[in-house]
């Protein structure tokens, strides 16, 4: 990757780099530090953390939020599969200083905007502390014409992942009720708080039989953390059912609720929508992504 290209274009736009990558550089906030953020994100693959993303995307759509999906996967992003778009340009047309945000923008179910990430591409598996700087610029520019960013991340204990995980305001943690899932998960909470000082987490529990089913899921995950992790709390956020309707509307590649918008699931996405957004709270004076400016080196905002 050309790192010399989103070097040059952050110079270009008015950014001011630090003088070295140790300077803990910060910029002051923009005036989109309303945004609510939200970094979805699992310890263990295949328990349906993006078409949860996809869906809740879609369901504050029909709450008349403007919805920016940002694809944090960043060598292996699929959302774009999974709606069945195909992008001409990725993320990485932007930090190689091909494209800007704009170009690779698309639009997805419900009027909300997508950015791809690149799919097969090593080099984006590890992003620099310059190329974070750049995204964080550009998060801050972009945000003031959105109400709601939600970040897909990769899933497993990566430091793409633990990063995006710290950038934002709620970190909704997906798990499902098998024992890897719940050890994963775990596993993915502390990393992030030994490696972030994050203290707040959510949990939804995914492909569940029925909301006992969940709940016990959800105990058996805060008894682990309340005796390992005393320091850190995990909040129940809700669960989405088993479905035969899921698998259908991946294989249609659309949002089940614009599919199947009475589906059993489909009401389970709309309450975590809810949920969510009503207990996500923006503060002020900050900005975009919890701090994403102030903090390239793995410093964190005051605990949560």
């Amino acid at each position: 990757m050309d790192q010399a290209g989103t070097l040059r274009r952050l110079v270009n736009k008015g950014g001011r780099m630090p003088d070295t990558l140790d300077s803990g550089y910060a910029e002051p906030a923009g005036a989109g530090g309303s945004i609510r953020t939200i970094s979805v994100t699992s310890g263990k693959g295949g328990v349906g953390k993006t078409n949860l993303v996809v869906n809740l995307g879609y369901a504050l759509t029909k709450q008349n939020k403007r919805v920016l999906i940002f694809d944090a996967d960043m060598g292996l992003g699929n959302i774009n599969v999974l709606l069945g778009v195909t992008p001409k340009y990725n993320l990485y047309h932007v930090l190689s200083g091909e494209r800007e945000m704009e170009g690779i923008m698309l639009e997805g179910p419900g009027g909300m905007k997508i950015l791809p990430a690149a799919s097969g591409i090593q080099d984006m598996s590890q992003l620099t502390n310059h190329q974070k700087i750049f995204l964080s610029q550009e998060f801050e520019r972009l945000a003031v014409n959105f109400d709601v960013l939600l970040l897909d991340t990769g899933a497993g204990i990566s430091s793409n992942v633990t990063y995006f995980c710290s950038k934002a305001r709620d970190i909704l943690v997906v798990a499902m009720p098998e024992p890897t899932s719940l050890t994963d998960a775990y596993a993915l909470i502390k990393v992030t708080h030994e490696k972030h000082f994050l203290k707040r987490f959510k949990l939804v529990v995914n492909f569940v039989r029925n909301e006992k089913e969940a709940k016990e899921v959800y105990r058996q995950l805060t008894a682990v953390i309340d005796k390992f992790l005393p320091k850190v709390a995990l909040d129940y956020v809700g669960y989405v059912l088993r479905d035969d309707h899921i698998p259908k509307s991946v294989r249609q590649q659309k949002a089940l609720l614009e599919s199947y918008p009475f589906s059993k699931s489909g009401k389970c996405f709309e309450d975590i929508a809810s949920r969510v957004f009503e207990e996500t709270r923006p503060v002020k004076g900050e900005g975009i992504l919890g701090g994403f400016l102030g903090s390239i080196q793995g410093k964190n905002l005051s605990a949560r």
